[in-house]
């Protein structure tokens, strides 16, 4: 097993414990995510995303990962995230492919891919169903996404 190896199962062990200074250990301090729900995050923004969506989830959140690889540069992952969502109390079980680049033995660039539509039927039931799919209501997640990241940072300061 590879030290990025290592480096993805420490975070997402951390992950399945709510342990998100043990995530942030893992990440390099010039960070980037992305993900179709926040789109592009850099630096803290990451970490605090995480400490949100944790703490969000009031402990009822499920992590499980698989499919880890990594050479010196590059890895993977998949995992699942079973929780209800904050806003609608629906439960959703969202299937993530993960995607790594290292540097200095750390995870610099982070991004997960998942379909949006599928997450938003979950999330929103028949409103997802009929609107997840369109540009502007997955532009609006986004927007919804960031200003409750926004609200997060402010109240943590």
């Amino acid at each position: 097993m590879t030290q990025n190896e290592n480096t993805i199962i420490k975070f997402y062990s951390a992950f399945a414990k709510a342990d998100t200074a043990t995530m942030c250990e893992c990440y390099h301090e010039n960070i980037q995510f992305r993900d179709p729900a926040f789109g592009l995050l850099k630096g803290k923004e990451v970490c605090e995303m995480w400490k949100m969506l944790i703490e969000k989830s009031k402990g009822n959140i499920t992590i499980e990962f698989s499919k880890v690889e990594a050479d010196d540069y590059l890895g993977s992952a998949e995992w699942i995230a079973a929780y209800n969502f904050s806003k609608t109390n629906r439960k959703v079980v969202n299937i993530i492919q993960a995607k790594f680049h290292f540097q200095d033995g750390l995870i610099i660039k982070h991004t997960d891919e998942f379909d949006l539509w599928k997450w938003s039927k979950q999330a929103f039931g028949i409103v997802g169903f009929l609107l997840g799919w369109t540009g502007f209501f997955q532009k609006k997640i986004q927007q919804q996404a960031l200003l409750s990241l926004k609200k997060h940072q402010e109240n943590n300061l």
